[in-house]
């Protein structure tokens, strides 16, 4: 339960697949935990995520209450649950309220097209006479999902990545990094910091391939972040630089060197210690160099004390006006 609020998505998704498993004695614990509004919206969507898969009908109810929450992603997250129990006894009353979702066109698009999502699932005669509504709905985009697949205009990029930040990621990870470039700017930094959420869960799940493709879109919106002065996922470009093995996007870099603070210092010197790509290794002392500066890190700082005495090589390369050769450094 403490994992699922964590700041590392990895590690909540882990806690997930753990709650899931202990199922019905952890339901009242993920119940308080969904409900809570105090709580971070990765966290409570983690807990509606543990409530969707377990399935317990004690989750109805503060999954329809959550219909009301200002955050739409955790709106979706809910969504999710309430559609588990659509074919249950308790199906009546979500339909009621998946339906209210569904036709409100004061509601975000992303909340609308997880509501009419939902209903898709259900025989067609259930849902035909709202299906029918929808398509006369003023919504371009509304009215875009119901077509085929096929059939389906070009949708507002802003709009894909508020999706994105619900969970619906594209089929082609281009899509995505193509709506970041174009329309980050139009969307709510805390959006993006979604986005890249998502995108890093489903990484995971792609062959090393496609896999590419997505870091690049993830890589993507740290740099959107980073131009707008928001270090609100600081944590995954630190993971993501300290876990570098061979060359990485260079809108990771961009962005440490526009946002990174003392804490990302320790993992750029590790990284530039052990790769052996020349531009990498270059791009990562700029880094280094530009943290330093802009935060005023002294020789004296614990975390410069730190660097050196652990890879005394890669201090000598790194150190402003010290900066050696582009070699390999020491271990």
């Amino acid at each position: 339960m403490a994992a699922l609020s964590s700041e590392s998505a990895v590690t909540r998704d882990a806690a997930i697949a753990r709650l899931i498993v202990i199922g019905p004695r952890a339901v009242d614990r993920l119940v308080r935990l969904a409900a809570n509004t105090k709580a971070s919206s990765p966290a409570r969507v983690a807990a509606f995520r543990s409530l969707e898969s377990i399935a317990e009908p004690h989750a109805v109810q503060p999954a329809l209450k959550a219909f009301a929450d200002p955050d739409p992603v955790v709106i979706v997250a809910a969504l999710n649950t309430a559609r588990a129990f659509l074919r249950t006894p308790r199906g009546i009353e979500v339909l009621d309220h998946v339906t209210t979702v569904a036709l409100d066109r004061q509601r975000p698009i992303a909340v609308r097209v997880a509501a009419i999502q939902a209903l898709a699932e259900l025989p067609a005669a259930t849902v035909q006479p709202v299906l029918a509504a929808l398509k006369t709905d003023p919504d371009p985009e509304i009215r875009n999902v119901l077509q085929p697949d096929g059939r389906r205009a070009t949708v507002n990029t802003a709009q894909r990545l508020v999706s994105a930040a619900a969970g619906a990621l594209p089929a082609d990870a281009t899509l995505l990094r193509s709506a970041i470039m174009r329309s980050a700017g139009d969307v709510p930094v805390s959006v993006l910091r979604h986005v890249i959420e998502q995108v890093r869960v489903h990484e995971g799940s792609e062959s090393p391939e496609r896999r590419a493709g997505w870091t690049a879109a993830r890589a993507a919106a740290h740099l959107a972040l980073a131009q707008r002065g928001s270090r609100l996922v600081l944590y995954d470009l630190r993971e993501t630089i300290e876990s570098a093995r061979e060359r990485i996007p260079v809108e990771f870099l961009a962005a440490v060197t526009e946002i990174g603070d003392a804490t990302c210092l320790e993992p750029i010197a590790g990284a530039y210690a052990r790769v052996t790509d020349d531009w990498l290794r270059r791009h990562l002392a700029d880094a280094f160099r530009a943290v330093v500066a802009r935060e005023q890190v002294t020789r004296r700082h614990a975390v410069a004390k730190k660097i050196e005495k652990r890879w005394k090589g890669a201090f000598d390369h790194l150190w402003p006006g010290r900066a050696g050769k582009a070699g390999r450094a020491g271990p």
